[in-house]
């Protein structure tokens, strides 16, 4: 296998306070590039929104963890940063307590999650935001005749 690399950024409209399941989108990126067995690294470019890898199965595991997020940085008139609005400060703790970098082991061009895992952008502020993401892979490209053929997890 040859090696390769690649940068992008990824445009992401989110909606408020919320988890945007980024894994299909990074998936096939990665089958599109032929991608093999490397590394992918993924960076959100804001600092009131923030990436994690967390369950994919049951919804109310993101609500949960909205929520519980809220009640260690609530919104509230007790910061002294507001310039932005009263949800800008809780968003900025929000992000330090999660991710804003991520990296991610790929075999065989696919994304080696377990299997109720995904990798979410988690949306902080009240209002819809555009985000972008940066992703990074450095690793190897599947030869042309093993590219239709990568299994399936």
């Amino acid at each position: 296998m040859e090696p390769m690399q690649f940068i992008e950024t990824l445009a992401v409209r989110t909606r408020p306070r919320a988890m945007h399941d980024l894994s299909p989108t990074v998936q096939e990126r990665l089958k599109s590039l032929g991608a093999g067995d490397g590394l992918l690294t993924a960076f959100v470019r804001h600092t009131s929104a923030s990436l994690t890898i967390q369950e994919n199965a049951d919804p109310d595991v993101k609500a949960d963890l909205l929520d519980a997020l809220d009640r260690l940085a609530p919104s509230a008139p007790i910061y002294r940063h507001a310039v932005e609005g009263p949800d800008d400060m809780p968003a900025h703790i929000k992000t330090v307590l999660t991710a804003t970098s991520l990296a991610v082991p790929v075999l065989r061009g696919r994304l080696m999650l377990g299997t109720w895992q995904a990798l979410y952008l988690v949306e902080h502020r009240a209002q819809p935001h555009a985000r972008e993401v940066v992703l990074h892979y450095a690793g190897t490209r599947l030869p042309a005749e093993g590219r239709a053929a990568a299994p399936r997890r």
